[in-house]
């Protein structure tokens, strides 16, 4: 073969590179970045090590012959595929192109697509999916919609094996919305993604309602009234350093451990600061934060869901270097009862902390569960029991501290003792009980109430009475409910001891195919 040829047949490689890696084309970059949007391979280049990614697919190109498909052709036919590292660890990536057919799905992308995740599971790394997306390419039909059953299969196959993290980075409609529902977590960008099943000008249609697509499924609409997307940044690159930050609390795969981060320790663990935390009157609020703070690493808690049920708090941090899932009851915002959406919120991270064995811990702080016909009608026995499953289920290291109220029902669900919690600890100023002094002195004693000359006096003495004999930790205690009550100064002392004990937990589940959470 001559040099001759070889040359031509380089040439020939180079000009495909070149090809593939334009997309749709300079113009339609350009449109992309006008809109604030960066295109799918400046994302991959921010997210991943400089240098380290490889393309899968570059060259591929869809089949489709009907309504003029057959004269139009884009290599990689608009999503790029490929693997590489984040701070050196193996993960795989898909990142849709907009300027190609609107990032609309094919057959031959959903194939793509399909293909690195099969390679994530076989290597046990994570997946990381960039959309922008279209949705369904409608010229294909069918195959179009069985491209993305495909892809919704492996998502659930995958589920609970490797993380799987979904960035929405522009429209995200139709079918195209149900694969990042399916994974671990979604990240939406203020003002340029958008996530519905149908769109509105469909609603206009259908309901005649007028809605745009920012209020219909915008950034801000799903982290506040849906719940759908765990976090929300003003523009992509922060996504991007978002994700890059959430990998620094999570495992490549669920036979993995997290990975620690750098700690030593000064020798001075304990938080004098905590001993003034709560208000005198435990009807006042305070910010469970600021308690996260004194107990994790520094400035090391990353909040999970921040604007969605804001009345329990969920996120990762790092106790001692180590990675912990932190459940934090919330009483500075209807003063940490659990309701529908908090309940379903700490369910969904305390089950994925178990699929990652990630331990636990528990901070409460609750009076109860929110009352009301809204709450019964809309299923708050049902949606509170996902609570109560998800911590039952876990086999991770389970850590309770209860700083003040654990009233009744919520007192059970909130990782108590009793569902196989490891260590509850109760600071000397909790409160364990069926309910509040109040309620509790006003059905146990009303007769002598009725009765009594003075019976708001009365109320009040026997309020006295029932606060003094059981609003407190010791009962529980004498019980081994609670296996240590300590001044709130030696939590994280304790925590730092307990975690490290802890650390070679093993628990197993009886057999079974899965169990039926109540969903």
């Amino acid at each position: 073969m001559s040099s001759q040829s070889n040359l031509g047949r380089t040439q020939i490689l180079d000009r495909k590179n070149t090809e593939a890696e334009q997309g749709g084309g300079k113009d339609r970059i350009e449109s992309q970045h006008a809109k604030g949007k960066l295109s799918a391979r400046e994302r991959i280049e921010l997210l991943l090590d400089e240098n380290t990614f490889e393309e899968i697919g570059k060259f591929v190109m869809h089949r489709s012959k009907d309504f003029g498909l057959d004269k139009e052709y884009y290599l990689g036919d608009g999503v790029v595929t490929g693997y590489g590292t984040i701070t050196g660890r193996l993960v795989y990536v898909f990142a849709q192109d907009f300027t190609v057919f609107g990032g609309s799905l094919s057959e031959t992308y959903a194939e793509k697509i399909c293909k690195i995740m099969d390679m994530a599971m076989k290597n046990g790394a994570p997946v990381i999916g960039l959309n922008d997306s279209g949705g369904a390419r409608i010229q294909e039909g069918v195959n179009s919609l069985a491209g993305y059953a495909e892809i919704f299969y492996r998502n659930t196959l995958a589920s609970g094996v490797i993380p799987q993290i979904s960035a929405i980075m522009g429209p995200c409609a139709g079918g195209a919305v149900y694969s990042p529902a399916l994974t671990d977590y979604i990240f939406m960008v203020e003002n340029t993604s958008y996530m519905f099943v149908t769109g509105p000008n469909v609603v206009k249609t259908v309901t005649h309602e007028d809605v745009t697509s920012e209020e219909l499924g915008g950034a801000i609409t799903h982290a506040t009234k849906s719940g759908v997307t765990h976090f929300v940044t003003p523009n992509e690159a922060e996504c991007i350093n978002q994700i890059k930050k959430l990998f620094s609390y999570i495992p490549s795969n669920c036979e993995d451990q997290a990975p620690f981060a750098p700690y030593e320790s000064d020798g001075h663990e304990k938080r004098p600061k905590l001993a003034g935390l709560l208000p005198e009157n435990p009807n006042h609020p305070y910010d469970v934060r600021e308690l996260i703070e004194e107990l994790v690493d520094t400035n090391s808690f990353f909040e999970v869901h921040k604007t969605f049920a804001e009345n329990i708090v969920v996120g990762f941090a790092h106790v001692g270097g180590r990675s912990v899932g932190i459940v934090a009851n919330q009483p500075a915002v209807l003063a940490g009862v659990l309701d529908i959406h908090a309940s379903i919120k700490g369910a969904r991270f305390v089950r994925f902390c178990d699929c990652f064995n990630i331990p636990l811990l528990v901070l409460e702080d609750v009076p109860g569960f929110l009352p009301g016909p809204d709450q019964e009608w809309n299923g708050i026995i049902m949606h509170g029991a996902k609570l109560l499953y998800a911590f039952c289920e876990a086999t991770v290291p389970r850590i309770t501290v209860i700083t003040r109220k654990a009233y009744g029902g919520a007192y059970c669900v909130m990782n108590s003792k009793h569902i196989g919690a490891d260590m509850n600890y109760a600071w000397t100023t909790a409160e364990i009980a069926v309910m509040g002094a109040a309620g509790a002195a006003e059905i146990i004693f009303r007769k002598e109430i009725s009765e009594a000359d003075d019976p708001q006096a009365e109320l009040r003495h026997k309020i006295e009475q029932y606060t003094e004999k059981f609003a407190n930790p010791y009962k529980a205690a004498h019980r081994g409910y609670v296996d240590e009550v300590i001044k709130p100064e030696d939590t994280r002392e304790k925590l730092l001891k307990a975690f490290k004990m802890l650390e070679n937990k093993v628990d197993t589940l009886p057999r079974k195919k899965h169990g039926n959470i109540p969903l």
